[in-house]
C-alpha cells in the first residue's frame, strides 16, 4: 500500500503556488491511503502503524516517476510536480530518486480498511 498525508500534498501545493504553478490533485500520486491531519511528511517517519484493525510496517519511501507530471483526465504532461519536489524531496542516498509518499507492508495479512478509520502509530 502507498500512503500520502493531505498535509504533505498541501505543502507541495503551497510550494507550487510560490512558483506561480497550478496545484496538483492527490490523484497524480495514486495513493491507496490518504491520511487527514498531522504534519506534512509525517508519514515519512512511521515505522509501524495501525489503521482500523490492520497493522502495517514501513516499506520505504515511494520514489516518484514522470506519471506524476501527467494530468490524469487529459494525459497532458508537464514538468510539475517533479521539478518542485526535486528541490526538497530528493533522496540523499540515491539522488536520482524523488520521494513523495510512503510504502506500507501489511503485517496483518487480512482486514478491512474503511474511510475514517483511526490511524495509530505503534
Amino acid at each position: 500500500m502507498m500512503v500520502v498525508g493531505e498535509a504533505s500534498l498541501a505543502n507541495l501545493n503551497d510550494r507550487l503556488a510560490e512558483r506561480g504553478e497550478d496545484p496538483v490533485p492527490m490523484n497524480r500520486f495514486r495513493p491507496n491511503l490518504v491520511i487527514a491531519g498531522g504534519e506534512a511528511f509525517a508519514e515519512d517517519t512511521w515505522r509501524r502503524v495501525r489503521i482500523g484493525g490492520v497493522v502495517f510496517h514501513a516499506g520505504g519511501h515511494c520514489a516518484r516517476c514522470v506519471v506524476t507530471c501527467t494530468e490524469q483526465t487529459t494525459a497532458e504532461r508537464g514538468v510539475e510536480p517533479l521539478r518542485t519536489l526535486a528541490d526538497y524531496r530528493r533522496d540523499a542516498a540515491r539522488p536520482e530518486r524523488i520521494n513523495f509518499g510512503e510504502n506500507l507492508i501489511n503485517e496483518t495479512k487480512a482486514g478491512v480498511l474503511r474511510v475514517g478509520d483511526r490511524v495509530e502509530l505503534l
